[in-house]
C-alpha cells in the first residue's frame, strides 16, 4: 500500500533514470576503468574494457544500460561512505522499515581486458526487499544483451557486442520486458547478498567467487595507499591517493577523469571528453606523490612519461590514451547528454602544441632523481625534453589552458623551473647547458611578459592576471624574494580571488563566477604559493576553503560553482586531487620542518 506523500510507482520508475546533481555521484575505479555510481544504487557510466571505449552503462549521458540495486521501498533516504583509503564504497538507505547497504567496488588487481564489479547487499536493520536490475548495452547502447542462458549455477551468460557477460548471484532473476535481467531478493535481518558482474573480451570460465574476490581488493588497497598520518589532513589525503591509484592504469597513463561531456558551464559548448592522460596532469599526480615520498605512482608517471617523450621526442603530444595511443577525434553521440552538456567523445588537444608540457615533465623527471627512481631511459627522457626546450621555447603555443597559440607566460616559467631543477638533480655534462638555457628564458620572459607594475601577466600581449602562473613561481622559476613573485600573488589576491575561491583569469568585464566556476587548481596553487613565501597561516586558509568545494562523496571537478555549492566539469578530476594531496603532504612538515626538495 502507498504511504501518504510517496511518490507513485509511474513518477518513481520515471525519475529513477534521472541524472543528479554532480556531488551526488561517487567513483569506484580499479585503474583500467571506472564507474560513477548514484544515490539510487544506479552505476550511471562504466566504460569497458577501457577507460576510452565505449560505455556500458550510459545513463549519465542519458542513454540506455544499467546495473541498479536499490530498496524496493522507495520511500527512502540515502547517503553513504568510503572505506577509508580506498575506492571501496558502501551505500546506505534508511527506509521506512529498516536500513539496507550495498558494498561496491571495481576488483583489484585489474585485468586490462576485463572488469569485475562486486556488490554486496546487507539489511543492515529489518528484513530487506531489495530490487536488481541489469541490462549491459556496449559501444555507448549500440549493442543490447544477445544470447542470454542461465548456467546449472544459477549464474547468467550473455554477450553485448564484443563484451562476455556473466553475473553470479542472481539465480533467481528473469529475462524483463524491456530487456536485461531483474530480480526481487528478500533478505532476512543481518543477511547479506553478493553479485559479481563480469564483463570481458574474451569467454570466462573462473568461478566468480565473491569471498575471494573481496579479500583480493581489500589486499590490493591496503598496499596501494599508505597511511599518510604525517600530513595535514590524512583522511582526505589517503582518499587523494585512492582516487589517484583508481585513475592509473598499470600502464603508467592516468585519465584526467572517468567522465566525458560534462559541462563546466551550462549551455556553452564547455564540455570535453576527460578519459585521456594529459602528459601535464601525469606530471602533477608525481610531483605529489613526491612531495610526501616514494611510491608506486611516481615511477609510474615517469615510465608513462618517459615512454612518450622517447616515442615522440619534441612532437611530444599533450594527451595520449593511457596506452599511448593517439586521440581519436571529436564526435556527437545520439543521446540528450547529461543537462547542459553536449554529449561528446574525443578530443582535440592531441593535435596542439603545449610547451609547458615539457617543462612538467623536467621538474617531474628532477623529483624522480631526487628519490633515486629514475632510471636510464628516464634520463634519457629527460635529454629529450630539454632539447625541446631549447628548439621550441620561442613559438607560441596553446599553454597550459589549451587556448589559442600565444606567447603564453606560464609556459615559459615552467621550462625555467623545470630546466633549473633537472641541472641540480641530473649532474651531467649537459647540466650547465640547462641552467645556462633556463636563465635566458627567464631573461627574455622578464623582457616581454613583466608588467611594468613588477607582476607578470598572462602572456606577452595580455597583461590581465593569470592564477596558474603561481604554480611555477612556487617551484622556483623565481626566488621566493623576487618581488614580482609577492606582486603577482598580490594581484591574483586581489583580481581572481573572492569568498576564500580562487578563479583562473578574467573574462573581459563579466564578474567573477559568472563565466565559469571557481577553479580548484588554482586555490590550492595559491596555497602552495603563500606556503613557499612563509605565509603559512594564510595558507592552511586557502587549503581547508578549496578543500571544502567537494561533494557528499568527497570528490573534487575541475570547477566549483560557489554561488550554487555546486561542481562543475569532469568527476572527478585526477589533478584537483594530486594538488591536494601535494599541499597535504608539505603543510604537514610544520612551519620549520625542511624537505628533501627545498620547501
Amino acid at each position: 500500500m502507498t504511504r501518504p506523500g510517496t511518490p507513485d510507482d509511474a513518477a518513481t520508475a520515471a525519475g529513477a533514470d534521472s541524472p543528479w546533481a554532480l556531488r551526488d555521484y561517487a567513483l569506484i575505479a580499479d585503474g583500467e576503468r571506472g564507474a560513477l555510481v548514484d544515490p539510487r544504487g544506479g552505476i550511471a557510466w562504466l566504460c569497458a574494457p577501457a577507460w576510452h571505449d565505449g560505455a556500458v552503462f550510459n545513463g549519465l549521458l542519458g542513454g540506455p544500460g544499467r546495473f541498479r540495486v536499490r530498496p524496493a521501498d522507495r520511500w527512502n533516504v540515502w547517503g553513504g561512505s568510503y572505506e577509508d583509503g580506498t575506492l571501496i564504497r558502501v551505500s546506505r538507505w534508511v527506509t521506512a522499515d529498516g536500513i539496507v547497504s550495498c558494498r561496491e567496488a571495481l576488483a583489484v588487481p585489474a585485468d586490462t581486458g576485463r572488469v569485475v564489479l562486486l556488490r554486496q547487499i546487507r539489511a543492515v536493520r529489518g528484513a530487506a526487499v531489495v530490487d536488481v536490475d541489469l541490462d549491459v548495452r556496449a559501444d555507448y547502447g549500440e549493442r543490447p544483451m544477445t544470447g542470454l542462458r542461465q548456467e546449472s549455477d544459477g549464474t547468467w551468460r550473455a554477450r553485448s557486442g564484443a563484451l562476455h557477460v556473466r553475473l553470479a548471484g542472481a539465480g533467481e532473476a528473469r529475462p524483463a520486458p524491456g530487456g536485461g535481467l531483474h530480480a526481487r531478493l528478500r533478505l532476512p535481518e543481518g543477511g547479506t547478498h553478493d553479485l559479481v558482474l563480469d564483463l570481458a573480451t574474451r569467454p570466462q570460465s573462473a568461478p566468480l567467487a565473491a569471498p575471494a574476490l573481496w579479500n583480493a581488493t581489500e589486499r590490493w588497497w591496503g598496499r596501494a595507499v599508505p597511511d599518510c598520518s604525517d600530513t595535514a589532513a590524512p583522511r582526505d589525503t589517503r582518499m587523494a591517493y585512492a582516487v589517484l591509484n583508481g585513475l592509473t592504469s598499470t600502464t603508467g597513463g592516468m585519465v584526467a577523469a572517468a567522465t566525458t561531456s560534462l559541462p563546466e558551464r551550462a549551455d556553452t559548448g564547455r564540455d570535453y571528453d576527460y578519459r585521456y592522460a594529459w602528459v601535464r596532469d601525469q606530471c602533477y599526480a608525481g610531483l605529489a606523490v613526491a612531495a610526501h615520498g616514494p611510491h608506486p605512482l611516481l615511477e609510474r608517471a615517469v615510465r608513462f612519461v618517459a615512454d612518450r617523450l622517447l616515442e615522440d621526442g619534441g612532437d611530444l603530444r599533450p594527451a595520449y590514451t593511457v596506452d599511448g595511443g593517439p586521440l581519436p577525434s571529436e564526435r556527437r553521440l545520439p543521446y540528450a547528454g547529461y543537462p547542459g552538456g553536449i554529449d561528446r567523445t574525443g578530443n582535440r588537444a592531441g593535435r596542439q602544441f603545449q610547451l609547458d608540457v615539457f617543462g612538467e615533465a623536467l621538474q617531474l623527471f628532477a623529483a624522480a632523481a631526487r628519490h633515486g627512481v629514475l632510471d636510464a631511459r628516464a634520463a634519457e627522457a629527460a635529454a629529450l625534453a630539454a632539447e625541446a626546450v631549447a628548439d621550441r621555447w620561442t613559438q607560441p603555443d596553446a599553454g597550459l589552458w589549451e587556448l589559442e597559440n600565444r606567447w603564453w607566460t606560464h609556459s615559459r616559467l615552467c621550462c625555467v623551473t623545470g630546466l633549473r631543477e633537472l641541472s641540480r638533480e641530473l649532474r651531467t655534462p649537459a647540466s650547465a647547458d640547462w641552467a645556462r638555457l633556463a636563465d635566458r628564458i627567464l631573461d627574455a620572459t622578464r623582457s616581454r611578459c613583466l608588467h611594468p607594475d613588477g607582476h607578470w601577466q598572462r602572456a606577452e600581449d595580455d597583461t590581465g592576471p593569470e592564477a596558474a602562473l603561481l604554480l611555477p613561481l612556487a617551484r622556483g622559476a623565481v626566488p621566493r624574494d623576487d618581488p614580482s613573485f609577492s606582486r603577482t600573488r598580490s594581484q591574483v589576491v586581489r583580481r581572481l580571488a573572492e569568498d576564500g575561491y580562487v578563479y583562473r583569469f578574467r573574462h573581459g568585464d563579466e564578474p567573477l563566477g559568472d563565466a565559469e566556476g571557481a577553479f580548484l587548481l588554482c586555490g590550492f596553487t595559491m596555497a602552495l604559493a603563500a606556503h613557499a613565501q612563509g605565509a603559512h597561516t594564510e595558507a592552511a586558509r586557502w587549503f581547508e576553503r578549496t578543500r571544502s568545494a567537494c561533494g557528499p562523496t568527497g570528490l573534487f571537478a575541475e570547477e566549483y560553482d560557489v554561488a550554487q555549492r555546486q561542481l562543475r566539469g569532469n568527476l572527478p578530476q585526477g589533478f584537483v586531487h594530486a594538488l591536494l594531496l601535494e599541499c597535504s603532504a608539505r603543510f604537514g612538515r610544520g612551519p620549520q620542518a625542511p624537505s628533501s626538495d627545498g620547501w
